[in-house]
């Protein structure tokens, strides 16, 4: 009976629109029901044991620095100069840069250890349009070109490498990037580097990313990559669903990564566990692991609300899901990689989703295709297993599954629990080259995944195990 209070208070939500949606949820976080389930560690998968946000000594405005919040004034020498002076008190216990009310157009600029920005009510932050204030600089090594040219790519909006205490927050200001000419630049292949993201940072530790809106973004919206202990609640994050490739948060090849309380609408993914590209993913050979995810509301009309991979090359492990709402997607939970990705996803748990109107519930996809070049190694294949889905419902689902493995590497130990899908279409599941368990589903699954779930063994993984994220 509860459950099905939360899919008529969604029904209700999305009818009043996103941007309702987002308020209302970010207002009333008790949208999302916590229902426990399993062990007592399955329910302290929480982000709230991480340390408070640290206080800072030193504070200063980015008026200060000439800055002109007129929505016309580019200001970003303002930001940088701020940034640069502010650096000087990394030592001395850290400094806060305060961007009041206005609108503040800006470039890229770049963040420094020890740092709060901190955005008022009423303050945002506007992306440039014009090219020339997103730098180019070089890909990622675990990517070896730019995900989507040859060569560099943009830098994005607001940036931040070999940082350390790092905090994005303030009191639902606004960071938009004003991404509409880079889709457009996209769309009629006029591009020269990939398009930016609107936050990154790179090879850190202790960030957090709090309180705030974000809009528009050119690409990916929030990437932090290579980093650790990061802390990513309370975020409202759109995008225009037919915008392309604007996901919402991506963490790749990071560790210790909660993610919380957060409402997302976009034109991709809506969260996307990432580890590397094919052969350079391999070599560089860092993964994803410890991910923890709880409370999140999230559409997309052209891909999924939690998806792995594709690029999951340097491995994906050690993830925690739970009390997901999903509405209006194409895909609900997905699972993407392909022949010549190499790497592993393995030991994850998803329970307590709610879908609505999403085209196919549960996806694994092992022909995603899609590769940075032609020097990647088609006998290196992907390691699936130990994949756990539980106490999963969904309201106008047209297609349950679609579980495809690869013939030479058969996903196995998927293990599906306690789901019940309202499926408007034949066939029900779809399945190949897939091993594992079952009990409690409808409609019922493929023969493939049929088996009784052994509750005497370990092959289906359970959350209790590593389901913490260490305090920053």
């Amino acid at each position: 009976m509860k459950r099905f209070g939360i899919q008529v208070l969604l029904l209700v939500l999305s009818c009043i629109g996103e941007v309702g949606l987002a308020f209302f949820y970010r207002r009333h976080e008790t949208v999302t029901e916590v229902k426990t389930f399993g062990s007592r560690s399955e329910q302290q998968e929480d982000c709230k044991h991480n340390k408070a946000m640290p206080l800072r000594p030193h504070r200063v405005s980015i008026t200060e620095f000439g800055a002109v919040g007129d929505g016309v004034t580019v200001n970003t020498l303002a930001f940088q100069n701020a940034i640069f002076y502010l650096n000087t008190f990394a030592d001395k216990g850290g400094a806060q840069l305060f961007v009041p009310a206005g609108k503040w157009l800006t470039g890229s600029f770049n963040l420094t250890s020890h740092l709060t920005l901190y955005l008022d009510t009423g303050a945002v932050i506007l992306g440039s349009q014009d090219s020339k204030d997103w730098p180019v600089i070089d890909p990622l090594p675990s990517y070896g070109r730019g995900r989507e040219l040859p060569g560099g790519r943009h830098c994005s909006l607001i940036r931040g490498y070999n940082l350390t205490d790092v905090v994005i927050t303030g009191d639902n200001g606004t960071i938009d990037g004003q991404g509409a000419v880079w889709w457009d630049w996209f769309r009629n292949k006029t591009l020269d580097f990939t398009r930016p993201h609107l936050v990154e940072l790179q090879d850190s530790q202790d960030i957090i990313i709090a309180n705030l809106t974000f809009l528009n973004s050119p690409f990916w919206t929030i990437h932090p990559v290579y980093c650790s202990n990061v802390r990513i609640q309370n975020l409202t994050i759109i995008s225009p669903l037919n915008s392309p490739n604007t996901d919402g948060i991506d963490p790749d090849s990071s560790s210790d990564v909660c993610i919380e309380d957060c409402y997302i609408s976009c034109g991709d993914d809506v969260i996307s566990i990432k580890s590397g590209w094919d052969e350079y993913g391999i070599t560089y050979g860092r993964p994803s692991s410890n991910i923890i995810i709880r409370r999140v509301i999230g559409q997309t009309h052209t891909s999924s609300g939690l998806a792995l991979g594709s690029e999951m090359s340097g491995g994906i492990k050690g993830v925690h899901a739970q009390d997901l709402q999903i509405f209006n997607s194409r895909r609900g939970l997905r699972i993407k990689t392909a022949t010549g990705r190499g790497g592993y996803v393995k030991d994850v748990y998803i329970s307590n989703v709610t879908m609505k109107n999403v085209s196919v519930g549960i996806v694994f996809t092992g022909l995603y295709g899609d590769h940075p070049d032609d020097r990647y190694d088609p006998n290196a294949l992907p390691d699936i297993q130990r994949i756990t889905f539980k106490d999963i419902i969904g309201d106008e689902i047209k297609t349950a599954g679609s579980v495809e493995g690869i013939q030479n590497a058969p996903f196995k130990d998927i293990c599906l629990s306690n789901i019940q899908f309202n499926v408007t279409s034949e066939p029900f599941w779809n399945c190949s080259y897939v091993g594992g368990f079952s009990e409690s589903v409808y409609p019922e699954p493929c023969t493939e995944l049929q088996p009784q779930i052994p509750h005497d063994s370990p092959v289906c993984y359970s959350s209790y195990v590593s389901s913490t994220c260490k305090d920053i």
